[in-house]
């Protein structure tokens, strides 16, 4: 074989050893790994005994997955209707939950056991909500419900947090603060609830921040709600049942310890909102001191004029001494002096301020604000509405309302919360209601679309309430 001959045949050899290698590699490379993310919750295949069985004697129930599931907070999850003395053992393993009973169970009465979110699948955490598992000691499976919302009086809002309970309609006023419901159901999204697979039996209804955990209302800082009258389950609900939870008593705020200061303190100075801007003609002017105040002389600070002519004022100090707040009926695009002389002021420590401090200083102008109008309809006059403007969950402006239109001025700009309370006893705030006296607490309409209001703008809406 010629040279030339020999060379194109190893030449041939090698350039078809590198495609089968290259073919190989490209194989490997191009394997397929993974696919799209699971996102479906667990399927139930199977339950023993099947789910409704009616004349149940069983003691254990076992329930079949299509994945490895598992079980989260189960104990805050679970609910059993109707509420038995001992709650089931609940356990897992694989693709089976198990459910032991542990209560004697009622003769020809209906039971419900609900997992709420507490089953998920291993992997990726999918939730199967709110699984319910039913069967009925006696012939039939009960198939009556009762549904409703709960909202809070006070704000209009809804707490997905509060239960919705459940007693005999015989059962006595004291039975709520004195032993655990016959049944019990969550909150769904927008404070809804939905009793299912009743009896027919008239019921009273409660709604309970059960805060202990004891499903019995036996703390007037808990939001609390009750209906007039019992109530009768239905084949579907026409009438739902509407409760406004309130806190009888508003929940005490932990004391804050005073700041320690030591004898090496800093120096004994304040501050003020009026050296960051102009003076809101709504607000008070601010001095913030660093350490409190033990005590301090009304006669040192001296509110003037441009031509230094006393201007009257009233002073506020708040509960820490390290608040003064000086309130008068500002006017607009206004000039002032403020002098705070030093030897006004004694820290606790005994200290006096530095030095004597004249400060100028100007209200808002009239463009700083905006004008607002707002036009009700179907609003309620005879219940003595109050218009209430919320700033991160705060009251910061209310005003009756004697007719359907409301307007001011002037106005802060800025994002509004709007409310409605129903202000029944005429007394301009909100009371919560009394169990004891069967007295309901007065109501709150809370509107969703926030109001936002301009600087130096003529601000409108019209609201159906």
């Amino acid at each position: 074989m010629k040279f030339s001959s020999i060379v194109y045949f190893l030449l041939f050899g090698f350039i078809v050893a590198i495609f089968i290698v290259g073919g190989v590699g490209c194989a490997q490379i191009g394997n397929p790994t993974g696919g799209p993310k699971d996102t479906l919750a667990p399927v139930l295949v199977n339950t023993h005994p099947a789910i409704f069985t009616t004349n149940f004697k069983a003691n254990t129930i076992t329930m079949s997955f299509d994945e490895y599931i598992s079980l989260k907070d189960i104990q805050n999850n679970l609910l059993v209707s109707p509420y038995p003395k001992k709650n089931p053992t609940i356990t897992f393993r694989n693709k089976t939950v198990t459910i032991k009973l542990r209560d004697s169970l009622k003769a020809n009465t209906t039971y419900a056991i609900n997992f709420g979110n507490a089953l998920v699948d291993v992997h990726e955490g999918n939730i199967y909500k709110n699984l319910t598992y039913v069967f009925s000691t006696g012939n039939a499976i009960d198939s009556l419900k009762i549904g409703g919302t709960v909202t809070l009086a006070e704000t209009g809002k809804t707490d997905s947090s509060i239960l919705v309970l459940l007693y005999p309609g015989d059962a006595p006023d004291s039975a709520v603060q004195n032993f655990k419901p016959r049944y019990v159901t969550r909150l769904m999204p927008g404070g809804k609830f939905l009793f299912t697979n009743l009896p027919a039996k008239t019921f009273r209804i409660y709604a309970l921040g059960d805060i202990g955990g004891t499903k019995i209302y036996n703390s007037p800082t808990e939001e609390f709600a009750f209906a007039d009258s019992t109530v009768q389950p239905s084949i579907k609900v026409t009438n739902p049942v509407e409760l406004f939870a309130y806190q009888a008593k508003k929940p005490k705020q932990p004391a804050v310890a005073p700041a320690k200061t030591s004898k090496a303190a800093k120096k004994f100075k304040y501050t003020t909102n009026i050296s960051i801007a102009p003076q809101d003609i709504f607000a008070g002017l601010e001095l913030d001191f660093n350490i409190p105040l033990k005590n301090f002389d009304q006669s040192k600070i001296i509110l003037t004029d441009t031509f230094y002519n006393p201007q009257p004022f009233r002073l506020l100090l708040d509960s820490t001494a390290t608040k003064l707040t000086l309130k008068r009926s500002w006017k607009t695009d206004e000039h002032y002096k403020l002098i705070v002389i030093k030897d006004g002021f004694t820290d606790t420590l005994g200290h006096t301020l530095n030095k004597t401090d004249t400060i100028s200083f100007s209200t808002k102008k009239e463009s700083d604000y905006g004008t607002l109008v707002l036009r009700f309809s179907n609003i309620d006059l005879s219940q003595h509405p109050v218009l209430q403007f919320v700033q991160g969950g705060n009251i910061v402006e209310s005003a009756s309302l004697t007719s359907t239109e409301w307007h001011a001025d002037l106005f802060n700009p800025g994002e509004y919360d709007l409310r409605i309370l129903y202000d029944t006893n005429n007394n301009g705030v909100w009371d919560p209601g009394d169990y004891l006296k069967h007295l309901q607490p007065e109501k709150v309409i809370s509107f969703d679309k926030k109001l936002k209001i301009k600087a130096d703008w003529d601000n409108e809406r019209d609201i159906k309430l």
